[in-house]
């Protein structure tokens, strides 16, 4: 039997009535654990989630990265495939041939005369003679077929085998730093996500708490009004604050809303997902040494510096079109068929061993200009390089300093809020005692709230330039996966 949830809340709140026969019988206690022993009931459970669960989900859900991956991969095996050119190319081949060419070839015999040398150095005849048979060949096509196993060996082939092993190697080098980038990435932007949720979580408090203290002075204001102690004038002003409060707590629960299905986006969960985070927002290093001279530790670095290395490689490799090349090649070949005279003429294999030297000469300037257009590509990637080295500088100063002054900000906050917090402390004992206007009061208030809602955000760009600040130096992914 299936019922719906309110059904069994109606049978359970029935069975523990004090009328119910099953209450007296066992108790309100016994007759609920029954029902629900009876009737089972599957609630979805609530997931939290804390910053390195959310990183581990994001790192594997994400498509970036699995195209990065694939791209290693491909590396690795476009490697593997330029390493075989060192080593010999075994090719096994077979040939048949059928034809119907057929025919013969006949010389008549007789007697033939003989010569003898002569002092003079001639051949004169000497009346003799010799017998010839004659010659009659019949030859026929038929079918024909051999085989045969070649080996083929490079020995040396201007250094371009060695050049495109190379590039094939620094692509693979190049391709991991591209995951790690890849993956540096996707940790920003997660870290991002969850801060934006705490951060959110941390404003619905703020509205929470500033909607309780002015609900607090409302039954105060309402019950001093009833009492002829309050004008009319001080309910409504306060009414009012308690009605931009409650639109307050609903801008929060929204922005909460949509802050965990971005996070949801990003760690592949469904959007509608009601997911939990756990704790405040992550911990930041109190002494970390900030520096603004090394980015050697930033994948982009290597990723340029193989950059160059590739485009050196590669004016080594059409280099290699204007030297010599030498290869040898080895084959066994078996043949068999062509008859001649009712005979088979082949029916036996054979070895056979080919060396091959081959110098360019002229080629109207077509690989010479090669070698010229992949000189100015190198000079090109080297001027990237360092101008790509400057913007990373000038990325990792600036993500310091910003770093620097949300540290001093959050700091300023935290001594804002504690002296907002006295300032409604007292506002609030001189309020109650006369001293000072409801006006004065709820001024009070609401910088109690702006203070508290400028330190959360303070907070919330404090933890967002730190891991700018940790990708900026090149070490994010070492923090937060190794």
């Amino acid at each position: 039997m299936n019922f719906r949830i309110s059904q069994l809340i109606q049978a359970c709140h029935t069975a523990t009535a004090p009328t119910s026969p099953l209450f007296r019988r066992r108790g309100g206690d016994k007759a609920v654990l029954f029902l629900f022993l009876l009737f089972p009931l599957s609630l979805p459970a609530q997931e939290i989630l804390n910053l390195q669960q959310c990183r581990e989900m994001a790192l594997e859900y994400n498509k970036e990265m699995a195209a990065s991956a694939k791209q290693t991969e491909s590396a690795h095996y476009t490697a593997k495939s330029y390493l075989g050119n060192f080593f010999p190319n075994f090719t096994a081949g077979g040939t048949g041939i059928y034809s119907t060419i057929d025919g013969s070839l006949g010389i008549p015999g007789g007697n033939l005369p003989t010569f003898l040398p002569h002092a003079t150095g001639q051949f004169l005849p000497n009346g003799g003679y010799a017998y010839f048979p004659g010659i009659d060949l019949n030859y026929k096509t038929g079918t024909i077929y051999m085989g045969g196993i070649q080996v083929e060996q490079p020995l040396y082939m201007g250094g371009k085998i060695r050049a495109a092993y190379k590039m094939s190697l620094l692509d693979k080098e190049m391709a991991h730093m591209n995951e790690t980038l890849t993956a540096t990435e996707v940790i920003l932007k997660t870290d991002q996500a969850y801060a934006l949720v705490v951060k959110a979580q941390e404003m619905k408090k703020v509205a929470d708490k500033y909607n309780a203290v002015l609900t607090e002075l409302m039954k105060n204001v309402e019950s001093a009004h009833r009492h002829g102690l309050k004008p009319q004038n001080d309910v409504l002003k306060v009414r009012v604050k308690l009605n931009e409060s409650e639109l307050g707590i609903r801008k929060a629960e929204n922005a909460l809303r949509l802050a965990t299905m971005n996070l949801c986006h990003y760690i592949g969960k469904p959007l509608a997902t009601d997911i939990r985070i756990s704790g405040d927002f992550p911990e930041i290093e109190q002494d970390i040494r900030m520096q603004v001279s090394d980015i050697t530790a930033r994948p982009e670095y290597g990723i340029l510096n193989k950059q160059v290395s590739i485009a050196q490689q590669q004016v080594k490799l059409n280099r290699s079109e204007l030297l010599p090349k030498v290869g040898i090649k080895g084959s066994y070949d078996y043949i068999h068929g062509f008859e001649l005279n009712g005979q088979d003429l082949f029916d036996k294999g054979s070895f056979s061993v080919f060396l091959n030297v081959s110098v360019p000469l002229f080629h109207f300037g077509e690989r010479s200009n090669k070698i010229r257009a992949a000189k100015a590509k190198l000079e090109q990637s080297r001027l990237e390089q360092e101008n790509m080295n400057e913007q990373m500088l000038l990325e990792l100063t600036q993500a310091a300093n910003n770093l620097d002054e949300a540290r001093l900000e959050s700091e300023l906050s935290d001594r804002s809020l504690q002296q907002a917090e006295e300032n409604m402390r007292v506002s609030k004992s001189q309020y109650e005692v006369g001293l000072e206007t409801l006006s004065d009061h709820l001024e009070a208030q609401v910088l109690w709230q702006q203070a508290y809602e400028t330190r959360v955000d303070a907070h919330f760009r404090l933890y967002l330039n730190y891991i700018t600040y940790l990708k900026a130096a090149g070490t994010l992914y070492d923090k937060c996966c190794k």
